[in-house]
C-alpha cells in the first residue's frame, strides 16, 4: 500500500443527506474533502473543506477543473459512493495516477448484459440473460428461457423498473416499464437497452466486500434483503447480523470473490447481489463498484463496528483500511412504501422509547404525491428506522414493533385511504 499524503480527498457528489450523510461525516472527520458536483450541496457543507462545481455532464470539463484545483490543494485520492459518478471516479483516478479500481471494470459492472457475459466466460453462477432490441425479440427470449423471466433496464439500480412477468402480454408491459424507466438521472450516461433474464427463485442478499488486491477479497458483512411483492422487486429492509452464519459460507464466499475477479475488480469497497437458489445455490444479481445504498453501510458499522465509507476512503487514498469487527449484534432497516397512490394527508408516528432504535425519519410530508409498489421507486418511500438488536430475529420483532406504531393517510382521486404499518 502507498502511504497517505497530505492534501485533500476528493468525493464526487453528496448524494440524499438522510442516506449518505452518516458517510460522509465520518469520511470528514478523518479525512480533509473536498466535494465535486453540479452544484453545491447545502447539507455537505458544514462537514467539507471546499466544493468544485463543474457540469458533471461533461467529463472533459469537469476533469479540467479538477486538475486545475489539484495544482494548488494537491488531491490524494478520489472516490464517489454514487453509482451515476463511479466510472467517471475511476477514469479521474487513472488520470491522476492515484488508487481506484479499473475504469473498465467499473463499466462492466454498471453495465448488466455486460456483466453477464464476463460471469458466463468465468462460470460464474449467475442468471442466463439476453439484451432485447424490440418488445417481440424480448418475448422470443421470454420463451427460450421459459417462464418466468426478469426484465429489467441495462443498466440503473435500486431494482428500478425491474419486473418479473409470467407471460407475452406481461413481457409487452414490462420492456416499455423498463426502456422508459429513470432514476435520479441515472440514465443520462448509461448503456440502453433492455435485459430479459431467468427468474431466479430464494431469498436475496447482498455481500458487502473490500477488495484488497486480485483476489484479495474481504467480506466484511452480509445484508440480508426484504423484497416487496413480485412482479417489483422493491427493497422494503435490510438487515445485518455480525453473526451470520452465512459470513462462514464458502459459496457464497467464492461466488463473490470469483464475479468480482470475472468484471475486473482488484480494489475499492463493492456492493454484490446475489440470491441463494434453491436448487443451484448463490448465483449473481449485480455487481456495483461502490459501496451500498439504503444505508447499509451504517448497518454494517452499527452491527460490527466496521466503517465500509472510511474503509473506502482509505483505499482510495493508499491507506490500509481498518477491517477488524468491534462489535457483535445485529441491525436492520425498513421502508416505510405507501399503499395507494395520491397525495399524502397526515403522517403519524409514535416510536417506542429504548437506545435500540436508532433513527426514525420521515421522507415526505403532507402534500406529496406517492405511489405504492409495483409502480413506486426508492423516492416513494414515506419513511425509514433503523434499529438495533442482539441477533437478527430481535430487530426483526422491533421493526415489526415500530411499523404497528405508525400511521399514514393519503388521499386518492376519490377517497381518502387510512392504513396502519
Amino acid at each position: 500500500m502507498l502511504a497517505r499524503r497530505i492534501g485533500t480527498l476528493l468525493v464526487i457528489g453528496t448524494g440524499m443527506e438522510e442516506y449518505r450523510a452518516h458517510g460522509l461525516r465520518q469520511i470528514a472527520a478523518s479525512h480533509r474533502v473536498t466535494v465535486l458536483g453540479s452544484e453545491r450541496s447545502s447539507w455537505a457543507h458544514p462537514l467539507i473543506a471546499a466544493h468544485i462545481l463543474s457540469d458533471m455532464a461533461d467529463a472533459e470539463l469537469t476533469a479540467l477543473a479538477v486538475k486545475e484545483f489539484a495544482a494548488a490543494s494537491p488531491i490524494t485520492g478520489v472516490m464517489t459512493y454514487m453509482e451515476k459518478h463511479a466510472e467517471f471516479a475511476a477514469r479521474l483516478a487513472q488520470e491522476m495516477a492515484l488508487p481506484g479500481p479499473s475504469p473498465a471494470a467499473v463499466s462492466a459492472c454498471r453495465d448488466k448484459a455486460l456483466t453477464r457475459r464476463l460471469l458466463d466466460e468465468a462460470s460464474v453462477p449467475s442468471a442466463r440473460a439476453y439484451v432485447a432490441s424490440s418488445q417481440e425479440h424480448a418475448v422470443d427470449i421470454a420463451e427460450f428461457l421459459g417462464y418466468p423471466v426478469v426484465v429489467k433496464p441495462r443498466a440503473l439500480s435500486c431494482s428500478a423498473g425491474v419486473r418479473r412477468a409470467v407471460n407475452a402480454d406481461e413481457v409487452h408491459q414490462a420492456f416499455r416499464n423498463a426502456s422508459r424507466f429513470d432514476l435520479l438521472g441515472l440514465t443520462a450516461a448509461d448503456p440502453r437497452g433492455v435485459l430479459v433474464e431467468e427468474y431466479i427463485a430464494g431469498p436475496e442478499i447482498s455481500v458487502e466486500c473490500v477488495v484488497l488486491g486480485p483476489g484479495r477479497v474481504h467480506v466484511a458483512a452480509v445484508t440480508r434483503k426484504e423484497l416487496s411483492d413480485e412482479p417489483a422487486f422493491e427493497e422494503l429492509g435490510h438487515l445485518v447480523d455480525a453473526n451470520d452464519e452465512l459470513l462462514n459460507d464458502e459459496a457464497v464466499r467464492s461466488v463473490a470473490t470469483d464475479a468480482l475477479t470475472a468484471v475486473g475488480i482488484t480494489h475499492g469497497v463493492m456492493h454484490v447481489e446475489m440470491r441463494l437458489s434453491e436448487d443451484r445455490g448463490p448465483r449473481i444479481i449485480e455487481i456495483n463498484a461502490r459501496l451500498g445504498g439504503d444505508l447499509i453501510p451504517h448497518l454494517t458499522q452499527l452491527a460490527t463496528g466496521v466503517s465500509l465509507p472510511l474503509a473506502a476512503a482509505a483505499l482510495a487514498t493508499g491507506a490500509e483500511p481498518d477491517l477488524e469487527p468491534t462489535r457483535q449484534q445485529a441491525a436492520g432497516i425498513r421502508f416505510l412504501s405507501p399503499a395507494t397512490e395520491g397525495r399524502v394527508q397526515e403522517l403519524h408516528s409514535a416510536p417506542p422509547s429504548g437506545s435500540w432504535l436508532e433513527r426514525f425519519v420521515w421522507t415526505h410530508k403532507p402534500g406529496d404525491y406517492v405511489s405504492p409498489p409495483p409502480h413506486s421507486t426508492m423516492l416513494d418511500r414515506l419513511a425509514h428506522f433503523v434499529v438495533t438488536g442482539s441477533d437478527a430475529s430481535t430487530c426483526r420483532t422491533r421493526l415489526q414493533l415500530v411499523e404497528s406504531r405508525t400511521a399514514v393517510q393519503i388521499s386518492p382521486a376519490s377517497r381518502i385511504t387510512a392504513y396502519v404499518r
